[in-house]
């Protein structure tokens, strides 16, 4: 399992005209809340952040935050980018109690794609949820959800239900009751598989006519 370890500053100053001096200085002011404490304002440099937030892992793993005053377990739980240029704006982390359950957005990692019999018969794989919202203790927090699309034939689709979940682990959507068993994925056909299938269609029923004479 990944680890991440994200160095942090005190921050004393506040409002927008500090928070613009951080940025400068190629910091990002950030904030850890939660678990019944006080919260503290921090900032983290910019790189360095950047640099974690190009590994998927980072969104749904228990962070390690090394602040001045000790050393917070947390998760990000909000982040705020500029909208044109590629700069972190301001990050929040979520510090965890162990005894209290999160609720964090994993990836979903879809496997067997490449076997799958609706993808070898020309269809496509559509995956509708890259990522689902689960429930569970900090322990039990995956990194991320397999969805098994290897035995999947064409116009099949993988729920919700059909996904394999660590032991303590729930999702959201599945708990507002029926009616919320979402598809995770589909397989479809093509405009080329369907042109095939009639195509092979079309020479079947010939082949038939010309064995009735």
């Amino acid at each position: 399992m990944s680890t991440f370890v994200v160095n942090a500053e005190a921050r004393d100053d506040m409002g927008k005209g500090a928070s613009r001096r951080l940025r400068h200085q190629g910091m990002v002011p950030a904030v850890i809340y939660g678990a019944d404490k006080d919260p503290v304002a921090i900032s983290v440099n910019h790189n360095e952040m950047a640099k974690h937030l190009e590994e998927e892992a980072f969104y749904s793993h228990i962070l390690t935050i090394k602040t001045p005053a000790g050393d917070e377990k947390a998760i990000l739980k909000d982040l705020q980018r500029h909208p044109a240029k590629p700069i972190l704006l301001h990050a929040d982390f979520l510090r965890i109690d162990e005894k209290t359950k999160l609720r964090v957005n994993v990836p979903v990692h879809f496997v067997g794609e490449d076997v799958a019999p609706g993808v070898k018969a020309g269809g496509v794989l559509t995956r509708n949820l890259n990522e689902v919202e689960v429930q569970c203790l900090p322990k039990d927090l995956p990194e991320y959800i397999e969805a098994d699309v290897s035995t999947m034939e064409m116009g099949d689709s993988v729920h919700l239900t059909e996904l394999k979940l660590p032991a303590g682990v729930e999702i959201l959507e599945l708990l507002h009751g029926e009616g919320h068993d979402q598809a995770v994925a589909t397989i479809a056909s093509t405009r080329a598989s369907l042109e095939t299938e009639e195509t092979e269609e079309a020479e079947g029923e010939s082949e038939e006519e010309g064995g009735e004479e």
